[in-house]
């Protein structure tokens, strides 16, 4: 009996202990090169997302490395809001993204895959692949800046000229995320993206950015971290060629293992 006293406040040192180291591991889930285990689930416009994220050893000791799975538009008949004639209850797009970062110089690199089933005035099925390296610039204050570049191809089936799946060209993109901490639970995000085809087919040089051959894009994003492992996120997308009210929005929840 008089050991209990002792092995209840080891038990409690050790629970604690545990729980601290527990905490030290989180991902500071506002930093766009943060590498971490996640789920998310995001209610838009065009119907549900679901995403999860599981992070790997590259083998390299300095670096992490993290692959992304997402689904979109799911139920967009029964749950989306927007008022387009697309909107159906299967899914829309899927996107994964392999993504590694070196932590000791903040550079990161990114593989992105997209592939769109919903109908568009191309085709049924069209997507693309690029591939991108991310470099993170030292902090201005309460602002951070990850300027990116990158190259990749497009593919689809039943392109224009063409029968059954074919790569109609390549292109490139050039962008940047950035950070704004407004607190410590507070940050707004602002990603711009241009992206320009390179060579390929004439139909595709002209016309295969929402009808250009060069488009820039916007993203918008207001999170707010609820607890260590869990925030809620605001998006909104938009384009040179669509206002911001025309945009795709959508609410996000996300949690980190």
């Amino acid at each position: 009996m008089k050991k209990a006293p002792y092995l209840l406040a080891l038990l409690t040192a050790s629970t604690a202990a545990f729980a601290n180291d527990s905490e030290e591991q989180l991902q500071d889930m506002s930093d766009p090169l943060a590498v971490y285990t996640q789920a998310g689930i995001g209610f838009t416009d065009q119907g549900i997302n679901l995403k999860y994220g599981a992070t790997y050893k590259t083998g390299i000791e300095s670096q992490m490395g993290m692959n992304i799975f997402e689904v979109k538009g799911i139920a967009g008949e029964q749950v989306g809001w927007s008022g387009s004639n697309s909107r159906n209850d299967s899914v829309d797009s899927i996107r994964f993204r392999n993504f590694e970062v070196d932590l000791t110089n903040g550079r990161g690199s990114q593989i992105d895959f997209n592939y769109a089933t919903a109908t568009n005035a191309l085709a049924s099925e069209v997507g693309t692949i690029s591939y991108s390296m991310i470099q993170a610039l030292p902090a201005l204050g309460p602002v951070n800046f990850f300027p990116l570049a990158g190259a990749g191809f497009a593919f689809g089936n039943n392109l224009p000229e063409t029968q059954g799946y074919t790569i109609p060209g390549t292109l490139g993109v050039v962008g940047m995320y950035s950070k704004i901490t407004v607190t410590d639970k507070i940050w707004l995000n602002y990603n711009p993206m241009y992206m320009a085809t390179l060579s390929g087919a004439d139909w595709f040089k002209d016309y295969f950015f929402e009808g250009d051959d060069s488009v820039l894009t916007h993203e918008f994003t207001a999170s707010y971290q609820i607890n260590p492992r869990f925030n809620v996120r605001y998006f909104a997308n938009w384009s040179e060629n669509t206002d911001f009210s025309d945009g795709n929005h959508r609410v996000e929840f996300n949690y980190q293992f």
